[in-house]
């Protein structure tokens, strides 16, 4: 690929490579690199623990503190059992649209972001520029957090950050959280017309996931009218369950998964630790007495802070004078951008696209979004010239 291209150019490209979140991402962020390394931009790999995977951040621009960090993730959700038209990874151009899986989310950003580069180069910056292309978000965030932590080491400090999820170039300031868990649960198994010297793990199971249906109820009666999400209140849900040999023994295993959709403010911690509580007070007790091998774990899978509105936040300020959005937004899904608000980063949402189109079959971004995109990181470049940006 020329080392000047469109955002259009450079989103075909990125949508050729399979990254769904169960294989490498590597062969991008090869192509990454060594499209950076042509326009003189170095770049900084951070590894997986696992060395399949990777992040990368780059710098443009001064080596000061300040300026914004330009985020996105590389990797996409399945398309098994999906109808789609075309192959999701070859990019087809039609009626005004790019389809392709990963073309709202996120790959519509990172490659406006990625064909920018050269108006970056060529801005007198006074702040620098930071991209920052991570593995991962969509199998629980755990991408990120490495690459944050090796992107302040390297330093300078960046003052703000635009994740660009797809909002249709709206701000959003506020986004849920959410720890997803995974509790697994031994009985004792014996012939149901033995029930009485037996514990189900499925009947267990069935209390716990009451116990979370009980639990969004409540919430939802004492929900505050003018929370600006929706729901306006915290959800806890059972999506996945698994257990039982046959219908005339009592199940030994049963194992569901759950995920607690939190407002911003309430912590993971606080409703893993009630969670566990019930637990140990109302359900595990009985079980025992009937046989000590009975056991229930929770496994934390996932766990993604909430971004909270903020009180005059830079990166609110400034994406609002960019896009001439003044409107409360406020989504429901989980994004990188409550990790970056954790290290002390002012953040907000804002990127291409529409958020209906993502995990869809024929996925696509309209081309209109990516023209909207382009002009905002000139404007954004624009103001980054100017040293008190």
């Amino acid at each position: 690929m020329s080392q000047t291209c469109s955002p259009r150019e450079m989103l075909k490209k990125l949508i050729s490579f399979n990254t769904i979140s169960d294989r490498s991402n590597l062969a991008l962020i090869d192509f990454v690199e060594d499209y950076l390394a042509g326009l003189g931009v170095a770049s900084t790999r951070v590894a997986s623990d696992d060395g399949i995977k990777a992040s990368l951040h780059a710098r443009i621009g001064p080596e000061v503190d300040g300026g914004a960090v330009l985020s996105a993730h590389t990797d996409v959700v399945p398309v098994e059992g999906q109808d789609w038209s075309h192959d999701p990874f070859t990019a087809r151009e039609a009626d005004g649209r790019i389809y392709g899986r990963g073309a709202a989310d996120m790959k519509g950003f990172a490659a406006t972001v990625l064909a920018k580069v050269p108006d970056f180069l060529a801005a007198d910056l006074g702040r620098p520029v930071h991209i920052a292309l991570s593995y991962d978000e969509e199998t629980g965030c755990t991408g990120v957090t490495p690459l944050i932590e090796d992107m302040l080491a390297q330093g300078p400090r960046p003052q703000f950050v635009i994740v660009g999820e797809p909002t249709g170039m709206k701000v959003v300031t506020g986004h849920k959280g959410i720890v997803v868990l995974k509790t697994r649960i031994r009985g004792h198994p014996v012939h149901s017309s033995q029930l009485h010297r037996g514990v189900s793990a499925i009947s267990a199971a069935a209390k716990l996931i009451s116990w979370l249906d009980g639990r969004t109820a409540q919430n939802r009666e004492k929900a505050d009218p003018a929370c600006p999400f929706d729901p306006p209140y915290t959800t806890l849900h059972c999506g996945v369950i698994q257990g039982g040999q046959a219908h005339n023994i009592t199940s030994e295993h049963c194992e569901f998964v759950t995920d607690i959709r939190m407002l911003p403010g309430e912590r993971a911690e606080d409703w893993v630790a009630a969670y566990r509580s019930f637990i140990e007070r109302e359900v595990l007790p009985d079980m025992q007495a009937i046989s000590a091998n009975c056991r229930i774990d929770v496994e934390e899978i996932a766990n993604v802070p909430g971004l909270r509105e903020e009180e005059d936040g830079h990166a609110e300020t400034v994406a609002r004078r960019l896009t001439g959005d003044n409107a409360r937004n406020v989504v429901v899904y989980a994004t990188e951008g409550g990790i970056f608000q954790n290290h002390g980063f002012s953040t907000v949402i804002c990127g291409p696209g529409s958020i209906d189109q993502a995990h869809q079959p024929d996925e696509f971004i309209e081309l209109a979004e990516l023209d909207r995109c382009a002009d905002f990181l000139h404007r954004l470049t624009a103001g980054l010239a100017q040293i008190d940006s």
